[in-house]
């Protein structure tokens, strides 16, 4: 199987990509890898039914290159159009070479439409997305945000970046967990969002609104979650120990395994807690870094913030916080100490105007680390 690798520099227009990803996805050209550095070696593919090799996003390690196969692509393009209850034109607003931005290209071909892309060169801002939100013709329109992109478009919006966000029939929300504040900020302004839970492995947002996509099952072994169905892609391009660790078969199907808790209830519906390692073990007792981070979201004027564990060399590990918003250190320390407890008061509080992000729009964790261990 062939691979057609892409570089996709700061100017390269997604749309290109289009027409290969289109002759993969019908079996008549080779696999796309967007983003391929040049020089960079992949091997060969192990079959034919792989139409993308897409990076994770790395944010808490070594990105892996995930293949997805033509099955999975399509079983998620119409899985989100059964849970949209529509097909219809989608606006770009992320990078092609992760899986996000991807899937607006393949719902897009499915749906036979063409996407309107916003011109993030020059980084996201609500100009960007007014121009290229305009651009949409179609009666029925999407779009996919992370979170940071969409409280960026709720600072001070002007009324036409309002008008345009309320012409979307439905604005997906995923790459990172959506914080109450920005949840109800957006409810305020009467914004058709959708919750999206899901990772490159599973081609993307496998369950909507804490409901699977058709096809799509997950369940919980010892708090870990794990997800089965259609979507999964085919493994790891170059690491058959990585894919056979983390894609497995048992109880007679095959399931990707995540790094994140949660639950499912006997309805079907699925409940993220976070991840695994956001337990952070300080001065021989347990915290949950989801926990001090909603009571800290849940204080007036904080808008977005990230929990995480540092090295302490008298606790082991130190319980830190990067927050953007106005709100004192005092009031965050007094809130986690009345609410979980003084064992799980950060140590370290960074106020922050913004989050580093990764290029997919993710908070980078590891910068925010950093950050946190020089504050």
């Amino acid at each position: 199987m062939e691979l057609l690798p892409v570089h996709t520099p700061a100017g390269f227009d997604s749309l290109d990509l289009l027409e290969p990803l289109a002759a993969a996805l019908a079996g008549e050209g080779p696999a796309v890898a967007p983003h391929v550095v040049p020089g960079q070696s992949f091997g060969s593919l192990p079959n034919d039914d792989v139409a993308a090799v897409i990076s994770t996003s790395g944010s808490t390690g070594v990105p892996k290159q995930t293949m997805l196969g033509v099955d999975a692509l399509a079983a998620s393009a119409m899985g989100t159009a059964f849970a949209l209850q529509a097909e219809g034109q989608w606006l770009l607003t992320l990078p092609v070479h992760y899986v996000a931005g991807l899937q607006v290209l393949v719902r897009s071909l499915f749906a036979g439409t063409r996407p309107a892309v916003a011109d993030t060169g020059g980084g996201f801002t609500p100009e960007a997305f007014n121009a290229g939100a305009a651009e949409l013709t179609d009666r029925v329109r999407f779009t996919s945000l992370v979170p940071t992109q969409l409280h960026r478009l709720l600072t001070d919006p002007t009324p036409e970046t309002l008008r345009l966000l309320r012409r979307f029939d439905a604005i997906l929300l995923g790459g990172a967990a959506a914080g109450p504040a920005l949840r109800s900020l957006a409810r305020s302004h009467d914004l058709r969002i959708v919750e999206t839970y899901g990772m490159s492995e599973t081609c993307g947002g496998c369950v909507y609104d804490g409901t699977p996509l058709d096809g799509v099952e997950l369940d919980s072994v010892e708090g870990r979650l794990r997800i089965g169905g259609p979507v999964l892609a085919e493994g790891y391009l170059g690491d058959a120990l990585l894919s056979k660790e983390k894609f497995m078969f048992t109880s007679g199907r095959r399931w990707f395994i995540t790094d994140d808790a949660g639950e499912s209830a006997p309805d079907g519906t699925v409940t993220v807690h976070g991840r695994l390692d956001d337990v952070i073990v300080t001065g021989a007792l347990k915290v949950s870094a989801a926990r001090v981070g909603d009571v800290i979201q849940a204080i007036p004027g904080v808008d977005q913030v990230m929990v995480l564990g540092i090295d302490s060399p008298e606790w082991g590990s130190a319980v830190a916080a990067a927050v953007l918003g106005d709100v004192d250190s005092g009031t965050i320390r007094q809130a986690v100490h009345v609410e979980l407890g003084a064992h799980a008061v950060p140590k370290a509080i960074l106020s922050l105007d913004a989050f580093p992000l990764l290029p997919g729009g993710k908070p980078d964790r590891r910068t925010i680390r950093a950050l946190l261990e020089r504050a």
